[in-house]
């Protein structure tokens, strides 16, 4: 039988404290006007002590739940894409999947940076049309202020934390092709030779210190465009459609000047762009997420509208995923 994962809800958490960026050029030798004109960032959200990447999850998670109509028992699957784990081990996922009181199927993080959420999603897409699960929470959620050298206004500018999260559910298709609602594709791609452009200096195999995020941010930027517009074309020609079948462009919030080079690229209008790296910065694998819930909750994506998801992250990896609201 021939399934399909339909995105029943979504949901979405950001902490309390905003870091502005007056704020931060009273900390570092920066300017509201430099991080704007090169990043489009104006502020971020920053977990307060004690706050973990688990808590921002939790939240986001019982968000897209009760959206979705959803409980805890139902659910047999959570993935969590994530580069800032509460601890080494045991996965971020399994003490979401306490928090959540499940006690059944699997829980387990997906590691791809910025590309998580992607990542996370084409998995447990694959496990529910292969019938090893029903339902699945997949979740994208960093704290990436953490990791960030604060001494360093060449990346701390650029990131904050938050969580996103989705409901996926098993459902018999309909019809054939990209009509049919739900996650129609994902395209995954990495380039471990790209591995010094983005990474963190610090790893219990390599150092007892997590250590700080580091990136070449002109090599970055230059295959960001080219990548992102790749996967998406890839996505759109697998099934059948161009950009002009598109309704709404969610992209992973790096840079703004990334997203307008992508969409150029593409030749999509500025009207059909989802855009909060204004208000929520580069948030990592929760970024999508949380555009997608934004976008949903003030009723720009409407049922049965044609949404295209991309990003990229340190590795390098990068990935585009299709769905039909």
């Amino acid at each position: 039988m021939n399934y399909i994962s339909k995105i029943l809800g979504c949901g979405s958490y950001l902490p309390e404290r905003i870091l502005t960026n007056q704020d931060l050029s009273e900390m570092i030798d920066t300017s509201d006007e430099w991080i704007t004109q090169r990043t489009g960032v104006q502020r971020r959200h920053i977990a307060k002590d004690g706050e973990f990447t688990s808590d921002l999850a939790l939240r986001a998670a019982r968000q897209a739940m009760a959206q979705a109509g959803v409980e805890a028992g139902e659910i047999d699957l959570i993935v969590v894409g994530t580069t800032t784990p509460d601890d080494t081990f045991p996965a971020t996922a399994v003490k979401l999947q306490c928090g959540l009181g499940m006690t059944r199927g699997a829980a387990f993080d997906v590691q791809a940076v910025c590309s998580g959420f992607i990542y996370a999603l084409s998995v447990a897409d694959g496990l529910v049309q292969s019938g090893q699960a029903d339902t699945a929470l997949v979740v994208g959620a960093d704290t990436m202020s953490r990791i960030l050298d604060w001494e360093d206004r060449s990346t701390c500018v650029l990131f904050g934390d938050g969580a996103g999260a989705v409901v996926l559910r098993r459902a018999e298709r309909k019809i054939e092709g990209p009509a049919e609602r739900g996650v129609i594709s994902t395209h995954l791609h990495s380039d471990g030779r790209l591995r010094d452009f983005l990474y963190c200096d610090g790893g219990p195999s390599t150092s007892r210190e997590t250590g700080y995020l580091r990136m070449q941010g002109q090599e970055v930027f230059r295959h960001a465009v080219r990548k992102l517009a790749d996967v998406a074309t890839e996505a759109l020609e697998a099934n059948g459609l161009t950009p002009a079948d598109i309704d709404w462009f969610v992209p992973h919030q790096a840079n703004k000047r990334i997203i307008d080079g992508t969409a150029k690229k593409l030749n999509l209008p500025a009207k059909q762009i989802v855009l909060t790296i204004q208000d929520h910065a580069n948030t990592s694998a929760a970024s999508i997420p949380l555009a997608l819930t934004q976008a949903v909750s003030d009723g720009r994506i409407q049922p049965g509208d044609l949404v295209l998801m991309e990003a990229m992250g340190g590795g390098l990896t990068w990935g585009a995923a299709l769905v039909r609201w």
